[in-house]
């Protein structure tokens, strides 16, 4: 018990002393703009993946493993599901040799239609940001 309280009082001190210094605030100030831009291109990413081939989940999380994308089932499988829902994926069952079937997912025509509109629009804003500068 007096163990885990000191080990608790030293974590709370190692995280205040590391807060004002200020560097990990502007970080975490930083992560939550950042996040939504993130969770858009996930999104982007994923209808990427997906429209090159039909693709089972843990393809997906390969692909993205490494990258600062790289998420966990958990997210991706909602992610899906609502991609379903507007109907820019769907899946169809496999049989597979190393056990149950599995799923494997494919853009729909609409999916198509929304990764062509988001790649161009992708590029309108990389040129747009190339002409600021730095």
């Amino acid at each position: 018990m007096l163990a885990r309280q000191v080990v608790s009082l030293t974590a709370s001190a190692e995280a205040s002393t590391v807060l004002h210094k200020g560097t990990v605030l502007e970080t975490m100030a930083a992560e939550s703009k950042l996040a939504p831009i993130r969770k858009g291109l996930l999104e982007f990413l994923v209808l990427k993946i997906v429209g090159a081939k039909s693709v089972y989940v843990p393809d997906i999380l390969r692909q993205l493993a490494g990258t600062e994308f790289s998420t966990q089932e958990g997210t991706l499988y909602p992610l899906l599901s609502k991609l379903r829902r507007e109907d820019l994926v769907q899946y169809e069952w496999k049989e597979s040799e190393a056990g149950p079937p599995r799923k494997y997912y494919r853009l729909t025509d609409a999916g198509r239609a929304q990764l062509a509109a988001l790649d161009e629009y992708w590029n309108l804003i990389n040129r747009t940001i190339a002409n600021f500068g730095h």
